[in-house]
């Protein structure tokens, strides 16, 4: 049964709203491929990939506003050029190949190369090629779509180079524990693990250095302190005499200058100038003509000093690490302290 109102209109049923009850006009052919082509048209436009279009002879027939800020050229540059505008010189056998396979029907996805910008600069693209087809089927150009992925790469290469970087360091590390495993020794366990601890930790304090900075090297400044920190407390700080110019060591030479002062400290505060409330320490180094890091490590004021019968761990720890590097070590054991020389290729 039809409901009316009382002016004779017939009343939607129930639920049904009035416009739900209008008719759908469809929308002419002409106006929807109008309407879909300018939608196109607008989002190619607004792409943030560069995308072209060229006929099977390589001429380019549309240029959009990415390809322009990607490649520098205008539209109006670009429109009517072969497409070998912005192909290097080295790369230009890459153009025929491509259009060949078009020919073919086939379809070229994400093939890394590298183009060339209109100010010379080359950039690395990743380009997808498809055929272009006419309303009866017949493929008569290309369109392209290249995404510039230079920073990316770069990326990678920065992650790689990195990568092979954590490998050495990570190796050269080891070697270095392994080393100072060897030279160490005690008379007891407990003694030895302390000893093997304390030289393992200047290592890890030298490496916070390299992070900082992003493993350039270290500071020979910012090293003594960080190894000496114990000595350089407010009842220290005159004890401790330290000079030289800014001098940053690439990480093997400051690791091995972390370790050495790590043990001549370890020392002082054992037998020499830190072991009793007079002593002190003087601390200087250069660089020679030859460009090696000359240190001197001078005790004064500590206990009366006797030349040893023979070298100690720490001496022998000194000399090993120094001399796989091609440096020099020398120890002068003066009456009134200890006094070290080293000599080290940077």
């Amino acid at each position: 049964m039809q409901h009316v109102d009382f002016g004779g209109k017939p009343l939607a049923p129930k639920g049904e709203s009035e416009f739900q009850r209008k008719p759908i006009v469809r929308e002419p052919a002409l106006e929807r491929a109008e309407r879909l082509a300018n939608l196109l048209a607008s989002i190619v436009e607004c792409s943030d990939d560069a995308i072209v279009s060229k006929d099977l002879d390589g001429i380019i027939t549309s240029w959009n506003r990415a390809a322009e800020r990607i490649f520098g050229y205008s539209a109006n540059e670009a429109i009517g050029q072969p497409i070998t505008l912005v192909i290097p010189e080295d790369r230009q056998s890459e153009e025929p190949e491509i259009l060949a396979r078009i020919r073919r029907g086939e379809r070229i996805d994400h093939f890394e190369t590298v183009r060339q910008r209109k100010d010379g600069s080359l950039i690395t693209i990743s380009l997808t090629v498809s055929p272009v087809k006419d309303v009866h089927g017949n493929i008569v150009g290309a369109s392209k779509i290249a995404r510039d992925i230079t920073e990316q790469k770069r990326a990678q290469e920065q992650i790689s180079i990195l990568a092979r970087e954590a490998e050495h360091r990570s190796k050269n590390i080891l070697s270095n524990v392994q080393a100072i495993v060897n030279l160490s020794q005690s008379d007891t366990c407990d003694r030895l693990k302390e000893v093997i601890t304390g030289r393992i930790q200047a290592m890890a304090n030298v490496h916070s250095l390299f992070v900082a900075s992003r493993w350039k090297g270290a500071e020979v400044s910012a090293i003594a302190k960080q190894e000496l920190a114990p000595y350089l407390q407010a009842s220290h700080d005159k004890r401790i005499r330290m000079e030289g110019p800014q001098t940053v060591l690439d990480p093997t030479a400051a690791q091995a200058i972390a370790v050495v002062l790590h043990e001549l400290a370890t020392n002082a505060s054992k037998y020499g100038a830190l072991s009793n409330a007079k002593g002190r320490i003087e601390l200087a180094w250069s660089r020679s003509e030859d460009g090696k890091l000359m240190l001197r490590w001078t005790e004064l004021g500590g206990p009366k000093v006797n030349a040893p019968e023979r070298k100690g761990f720490g001496s022998r720890l000194i000399e090993g690490t120094i001399s796989p590097l091609g440096g020099q070590v020398r120890f002068d054991w003066r009456a009134e302290g200890l006094v070290c020389v080293i000599a080290l290729p940077t």
